[in-house]
């Protein structure tokens, strides 16, 4: 097909051209981003964390008046609690995951490194903290029983103790000792000494996921006990069927051994639960973003049916003397999705330029990652496909305008 008569008439009507061009534009340009944010928020959602979540409930806590006696009040906690029935493991730790704060410190390679390498999140457990929380170990060990050091002992002023071992994720391991083994390696971190690798675990998310998709789970664990002080975070596992069991006989055991219990009821929940609350604001993000997206391409295909539908009226006497000449319902129809494509290609193109411009300017401001060039294409496709969906209404009812009735009028 001939583009000449296209282009003629798309000239003659430029201020109509126009506006569907620019429509389609901000359309791709919104569409691409959007899709981008998208795409963005449901990696966050999928994100493993390496924890049981279904399995771990959490009980947070705090206490008046009994820091002195925090270590004995903590050893007695964890007793009654690995003693309840469902109980697979139980254990107190200082942060836990899907929570908008962690413990952070800088990561470094040698004793006077001026610049840390990374910042890493730090987990602080007993025995049973890797079976509490459910991360698998993937190379090396879990610490020995002789490997435990006391919170109170190595806070203490002047304290001359270091930590001994640490356990680290595999991202973590990659970082540090990219194509090595990590175990039998060391770094530093926590005190003067050089801090040995001993273990290696598939995932452990950190609390408030920072750093992106890889640095997110920049994790270590370091044996030590910890008093329910803390943080306050009793975790415990058990089968999904019993979690609600647990949690309740959890709060009553604890609140029965110290009169001085203040249970965070709202922070007293499933790991399922946490995490669900955590992505709360993500999932609504997608769901806006997507009636965001939906609702661009039904005014854009308004805009396109109500366009076509405007020419096809206005250009019934041409159509009808194309008909006349031999013009089959297949060429008419053509010559309007050809010219329905046109614009849409003008569009998308416009539409690219204006999506690499908002990306910019949302790196800028919200430090967003920069747009993949692939987001374009799919807006585009999606676009085209829209227009060509859009016009075939008007464009079928332009091919079937007999050419008698086409020639008579005005």
């Amino acid at each position: 097909m001939e583009l000449r008569p296209i282009l003629s008439t798309l000239l003659r009507h430029k201020t109509a051209a126009a506006l569907i061009v620019l429509e389609i534009a901000l359309s791709c340009a919104i569409i691409c981003n959007a899709l981008f944010l998208i795409g963005n928020r449901v990696e966050r959602l999928n994100l493993v964390s390496g924890v049981a979540e279904k399995e771990v409930v959490r009980v947070q806590l705090t206490g008046i008046g009994e820091d002195d006696n925090a270590d004995a009040l903590t050893s007695s906690d964890l007793a009654l609690l690995r003693g309840l029935p469902g109980v697979k493991a139980a254990t107190v730790t200082n942060q836990v995951p899907f929570v908008n704060s962690s413990w952070n410190t800088g990561v470094t390679m040698v004793k006077d490194q001026k610049q840390p390498t990374l910042s890493a999140t730090i987990y602080m457990g007993d025995e049973q903290f890797l079976a509490a929380l459910g991360p698998k170990v993937v190379a090396g060990r879990n610490f020995a029983s002789d490997e435990f050091i006391e919170w109170s002992a190595l806070d203490a002023p002047g304290s001359k103790i270091s930590v001994p071992a640490v356990i680290i994720t595999q991202s973590l391991a990659d970082k540090l000792f990219p194509g090595q083994s990590a175990i039998g390696k060391s770094f530093y971190s926590w005190g003067e000494n050089a801090i040995r690798v001993v273990g290696v675990v598939d995932h452990l998310v950190r609390p408030s996921e920072q750093g992106g998709a890889v640095a997110h789970e920049y994790s270590m664990i370091f044996p030590i006990h910890v008093p329910f002080s803390l943080g306050g975070n009793y975790l415990l596992r058990t089968d999904p069927a019993r979690r609600d069991e647990v949690l309740k006989a959890a709060v009553a055991v604890l609140e029965k051994n110290s009169p001085n219990r203040i249970i965070l009821e709202k922070n007293t929940k499933s790991m399922e639960d946490l995490r669900a609350q955590y992505y709360r604001q993500d999932r609504a993000m997608v769901w806006m973003l997507v009636a965001v997206i939906l609702a661009l391409l039904v005014v854009t295909a308004l805009g396109i049916v109500g366009l076509a539908s405007f020419w096809v009226q206005q250009r019934t006497k041409q159509i009808g003397v194309r008909r006349a000449l031999g013009a089959t319902r297949g060429q008419i129809l053509r010559y309007f999705q050809t010219e329905n494509f046109l614009l849409a290609t003008i569009g998308i193109v416009l539409g690219m330029l204006f999506a690499y411009a908002i990306n910019q300017l949302l790196m800028g401001k919200y430090e967003l990652p920069r747009l993949p060039l692939f987001y374009l294409p799919a807006g585009a496709a999606l676009l085209w496909l829209l227009g060509q969906v859009a016009v075939y209404g008007p464009a079928r009812k332009a091919a079937s305008v007999p050419p008698a009735v086409a020639t008579r009028s005005a």
